[in-house]
């Protein structure tokens, strides 16, 4: 069974604590605190693996965690770091929040690595907290917490060109002809149960990769038979070769069968069903009443609608050169970026909405903001990144902190301290 989707429980490292000790030296007084800072958690990562093209490999084991970070040790030693986990998925593989369904990142297009969850911060050793007046700091820093999520992985197949039509009327048989594809073939009364991709190769044209979606059938957009499972493989093509058999040999009206795959394409999603159509009207070799000429009633019905109708055998291979160049000119024309889905659903935005206390004090003519929950956002933020920063300045913001300062009567150019970070405030 071809495995396009799957879902799995994520986690990140946790931060190793901070340890707690006292250099005791023989001749050296006055040793002093000398706890080591514990370890980061490893991060969570996903990578675009070229030579896979299934999430087989997720479904089978479920849960996937990143290395925890080691304690601190005496002497201010530092504990090891965790190990960052790397999971490979196939190009065009969607990550959604499990729960809600939003994107945490499409692994297309330059998008080859993310990291989706941040492992914990290694918590401070006591040596970091010897001050003038607290000489012996009997106290070390915990490590960050873990994050975790549980995510749905989907394969969207990625293609220029998508073959759509009902079960059994030659789409395997014209991707086998004009790819290095080797799908399945046969008299099948039922579709293809998984997506094969093949690259088309045209002498002094652009070449381009065609995907023989599988079958759709009527109510497929609600989910009736295989159609609902395979109809997000279509999402990125940009250009749908209809493929509909011109001689009826399963019982059905070419035309109809057009006009209700076009249904089913608008009932799931009405912009793909506005991107361009090129009819192939196959099985013309098995075509015996002249008085009946189908492929003349599909050019008569939809090339006034600015959809070209082909002439094709997959069969014989008659006519199918002159659809592909015809394809690969239109593809030319067509001037939009492949599909990129954005991202809607950020891991680190839980820390603005995670019920953790803060207090927001004067002291000194400074205004400190501490507690838990700047504390936790700190440990997970790395305000030398852009992104980092842009996330520190939407926490301050949605949280409530900027209008607590402001109700605490702070003005342009007051100093603002949390934890080891100052800054002036402006607005």
């Amino acid at each position: 069974m071809f495995a396009d989707r799957a879902k799995i429980y994520i986690r990140s490292g946790k931060g190793g604590d901070g340890h707690c000790s006292f250099r005791r030296e023989l001749y050296v007084p006055n040793g002093g605190p000398d706890g080591g800072d514990g370890g980061r958690g490893g991060d969570l990562i996903f990578e675009v693996d070229e030579g896979l093209n299934t999430l087989s490999d997720y479904r089978h084991k479920r849960k996937y965690a990143a290395g925890d970070g080691e304690p601190g040790g005496k002497r201010r030693c530092h504990g090891k770091d965790g190990k960052d986990l790397v999971l490979y998925v196939p190009e065009g593989t969607v990550i959604k929040e499990a729960v809600t369904g939003k994107v945490i990142a499409d692994m297309s297009g330059d998008n080859r690595r993310q990291v989706v969850l941040k492992g914990g911060k290694g918590g401070l050793g006591n040596q970091h907290f010897a001050t003038a007046t607290m000489q012996v700091p009997k106290y070390a820093q915990p490590g960050q917490p873990a994050k975790e999520l549980e995510v749905r992985l989907e394969l969207k197949v990625i293609a220029d060109v998508g073959l759509i039509g009902f079960p059994n009327v030659g789409k395997s048989t014209l991707l086998s002809r004009v790819t290095n594809a080797e799908p399945k073939i046969a008299n099948y009364h039922f579709t293809t149960l998984s997506p094969n991709l093949g690259v088309v190769d045209l002498d002094g044209a652009k070449g381009f990769v065609m995907a023989d979606i599988p079958g759709l059938i009527e109510g497929a957009s609600e989910g009736v038979g295989l159609g609902h499972e395979f109809l997000r493989h279509i999402e990125r093509t940009k250009l749908m070769i209809h493929v509909v058999d011109a001689a009826g040999s399963e019982g059905r009206d070419p035309v109809e069968d057009i006009y209700k795959i076009n249904e089913e394409l608008k009932a799931y999603n009405p912009e793909i069903a506005e991107r361009p159509q090129v009819i192939a009207a196959n099985k013309t070799d098995l075509i015996y009443d002249p008085d009946d000429d189908p492929v003349e009633r599909l050019r008569q019905e939809f090339e006034p609608k600015g959809i070209k109708v082909f002439a094709i055998s997959g069969a014989t291979g008659q006519g199918v050169s002159e659809l592909l160049y015809y394809v690969s000119s239109q593809l030319d024309k067509i001037d939009t970026p492949p599909v990129i889905f954005e991202q809607e659903y950020f891991p680190e935005d839980e820390l603005i909405y995670e019920e953790l206390p803060y207090s927001v004090e004067v002291e000194d003519g400074v205004y400190v903001v501490e507690g838990p929950k700047i504390e936790k956002m700190l440990g997970y933020t790395n305000l030398d990144s852009e992104k980092g920063f842009a996330f520190f300045q939407k926490f301050l913001k949605e949280t409530g902190i900027l209008d607590e300062l402001e109700a605490k009567g702070i003005q342009e150019g007051d100093t603002v301290r949390m934890y080891g970070l100052q800054f002036d405030y402006y607005k």
